[in-house]
């Protein structure tokens, strides 16, 4: 029947039963095709697979009828490299009547609108022969599965951390600091390295491909309007190829410091790192640092003897990172300088964005790094008295040891976490100390006035032990606080905090990474105003 139909061998031929009868569905339509022509005497010119740049749509039947736009061959432009027609269409609902095909757009890409939900797309591409501009063989097609609502989860609003009953919460959808403030955003992105099927079972894989996640990763960061973006995870290869050149378009600078170690995906080596975008219109980089934990790890076993020192660097060396960036604020920010004086050098401002490891058993190795992080942030006040922001995924809980000494400066010489030290790089307990005055941005939420609905929402969603979020990420398996926006108390304020978001919301779609949040941790923002600073 293919030979008599002279259809084209390649798509004639299958491998096994189920790819024959898997095909048979688009098969056959080809065969309906034929006969059609053969009766109407159709000749090869006139093939309904040609298409014009006429954006009308089209309607077309099963038995290959047509109707609207006309049917002409692909305008070709001289020394140009030759596309091939594409044509997008969307899919009757009522098979059962036969299907009806309806022409929506013509080109190398289609987004679908509304009017495609519930409808299955189909886009067929055809070869055309550059010097006859006819085609050079039968279309090739794809189907889609039926269209469906993008996701639209509620905006998250901006709250003032002064807000009473009855304040009115200040949308994203608008520029969220005010004249004199900037706004800061910490994001653990989930890289696709870690966005398994394996692992997040429970979200359906459509929502969980790259392809998607990306996009709506993006929309939700633009959306926010933050004018410095404290990213983890993000992939070495998607910082290049995605982020920098999109977030570039909504006038954001990224810089990047990835991991040490990388992942081989079978056609790159990639991993994942830690990458701080802000805004060009606000903030000039000044000065950019680099710390790699294995170099620390490295020096910190020169002292030690050679067998202690190969156990000491299995356990330290995890790759992890952190980069630091000192910006300076732009005269359009509404800055003065660290003096006071309008007119004169904006306002710098130092900010650190890390992601700590994230075994749970080394309990160790996270003090260790945040602590070296730490020491040399001190290195940096030290030659700049200037505001420091530290963000990022710290994979501790609050009251942990790392916690505990970002949060208060020290840590307790019985806190149960200094149990776990076997090379002895925690001893004494009286060195684990540092002289910024870090406070958690989200515990202010834990000193807001008033009564009523909106406070006690607040309240419920801080844990009142330790005043953090009751959680930052959210998965099946776990549900606790990782993330964090620190800030130096002597020299800046908190104005405002992106609202948290409700375990129950969540839990619809079993956790995170869902259809709308598309990763496994939330986004924390937070808007800050420098205070006066004295010259001492």
């Amino acid at each position: 029947m293919c030979l008599k139909a002279k259809l084209p061998q390649s798509k004639s031929l299958h491998c096994t039963q189920k790819c024959f009868t898997d095909s048979w569905r688009h098969h056959v339509i080809m065969h309906q095709e034929t006969a059609e022509k053969r009766e109407n005497n159709l000749e090869e010119d006139d093939s309904p697979f040609l298409f014009n740049s006429n954006p009308a749509k089209s309607l077309r039947s099963l038995d290959g009828s047509l109707s609207g736009a006309a049917t002409h061959s692909a305008n070709l432009s001289n020394g140009s490299i030759f596309s091939s027609p594409v044509r997008m269409a969307s899919h009757n609902q009522n098979q059962e009547a036969g299907d009806v095909w309806c022409e929506v757009g013509q080109g190398k890409t289609y987004t679908p609108t509304t009017e495609d939900i519930g409808h299955v797309l189909k886009i067929e591409c055809v070869v055309i022969d550059g010097s006859t501009g006819r085609p050079a063989a039968a279309p090739y097609q794809r189907l889609t599965s039926r269209v469906i609502p993008a996701p639209s989860p509620t905006p998250r609003r901006l709250i003032p951390v002064n807000a009473v009953e009855g304040t009115t919460p200040v949308e994203t959808d608008g520029r969220t600091s005010s004249s004199g403030t900037f706004t800061v955003l910490s994001y653990n992105v989930l890289s696709d390295l870690y966005a398994t099927s394996d692992m997040y079972s429970y979200c359906p894989p459509w929502a969980l491909a790259w392809t998607y996640r990306k996009q709506n990763l993006l929309r939700e960061i633009v959306a926010y309007h933050a004018d410095i973006l404290c990213l983890q995870e993000v992939q070495s290869d998607h910082y290049e190829e995605f982020f920098a050149p999109e977030l570039e378009k909504h006038g954001y600078t990224g810089v990047y410091k990835k991991k040490t170690g990388e992942v081989y995906t079978g056609s790159v080596y990639v991993i994942d790192g830690c990458a701080t975008f802000f805004r060009r219109d606000r903030f000039s980089l000044v000065k950019k640092y680099e710390v790699e934990f294995n170099k620390a790890a490295q020096s910190l076993s020169e002292a030690l003897v050679p067998t202690t020192k190969k156990v000491a660097l299995s356990r330290l060396l995890k790759d992890n990172v952190a980069l630091i960036v000192v910006l300076e604020a732009r005269d359009t920010g509404g800055f003065t300088d660290s003096q006071g004086t309008p007119g004169k050098r904006g306002q710098l401002l130092c900010v650190a964005n890390t992601h700590i490891h994230a075994n749970q058993e080394l309990k160790d190795v996270k003090l260790w790094q945040v602590h070296t992080l730490l020491k040399g942030l001190e290195k940096i006040a030290a030659s700049a008295d200037i505001p420091m922001l530290v963000a990022g995924d710290f994979n501790s809980i609050p009251g942990s040891a790392p916690h505990c000494l970002l949060s208060t400066g020290r840590v307790d010489p019985t806190h149960p976490d200094l149990q776990v030290d076997p090379l002895n790089i925690l001893r004494p307990a009286s060195k684990l100390c540092h002289s910024l005055s870090l406070v958690s941005a989200y515990a202010s939420f834990g000193r807001m006035n008033g009564l009523g609905p909106t406070v006690e929402k607040r309240m419920r969603q801080m844990d009142p032990t330790t005043s953090e979020p009751q959680f930052t990420n959210c998965t099946r398996d776990f549900l606790g606080t990782l993330d964090y926006i620190f800030y130096t108390a002597d020299s800046l304020t908190v104005e405002s905090l992106l609202e948290l978001l409700d375990e129950d919301s969540l839990r619809k779609d079993t956790a995170l990474p869902s259809p709308e949040w598309s990763s496994d941790h939330i986004a924390l923002l937070a808007e800050f105003r420098c205070k006066p600073r004295i010259r001492r």
